[in-house]
C-alpha cells in the first residue's frame, strides 16, 4: 500500500468567517454541504451519504479558524482540515482544504473537494 501525502487546496470565498465557520463544525451546517446527513455525539461526526455512514473524531477546533477531523477508519495521524484565512493583501475570507490521499489519487481526490466546496458556496451565497 502507498503511503499517503498530505496535499492543500485553497478557495477564495466571500463570505465572513464567522458564518463560514458554521458550515464547518456544526452538524446542520455540514449536512448543507457535506453529506446527506450528519449527526454528533461526544466530538465524534456521523457522516451519511446514500445511506452508507462515515464516523470522524473532531481532533481540534478553534472558533472562526479551523476545523480537523480524523476518520476513525484511518490510520493515526491522518486527518482532514478546514481552515479560514484571511489575505492581508486583499482582506479576502479564503478556505484551505487539507486532506491525506495517494500521489496518484490527489487529482481525483482534488476534484471532489472541488465539486464539495462549490456546493459550499452556493449554499452561502458566496
Amino acid at each position: 500500500m502507498s503511503k499517503k501525502v498530505l496535499f492543500t487546496l485553497e478557495y477564495p470565498v466571500r463570505c465572513s468567517p464567522g458564518i463560514l465557520y458554521e458550515f464547518l463544525i456544526t452538524p446542520a451546517g455540514l449536512q448543507e454541504w457535506f453529506a446527506d446527513k450528519v449527526d454528533e455525539r461526544d466530538g465524534v461526526y456521523s457522516f451519511s451519504w446514500n445511506g452508507t455512514t462515515d464516523k470522524a473524531e473532531l481532533l481540534e477546533m478553534e472558533e472562526d479558524k479551523f476545523v480537523r477531523f480524523h476518520w476513525l477508519h484511518m490510520p493515526k495521524g491522518e486527518y482532514f482540515e478546514w481552515s479560514i484565512e484571511k489575505s492581508e493583501v486583499t482582506n479576502q475570507t479564503i478556505l484551505v482544504v487539507k486532506d491525506f490521499a495517494e500521489k496518484k489519487e490527489i487529482k481525483d481526490q482534488s476534484q471532489l473537494w472541488e465539486y464539495q466546496v462549490k456546493d459550499l458556496f452556493h449554499r452561502i451565497g458566496s
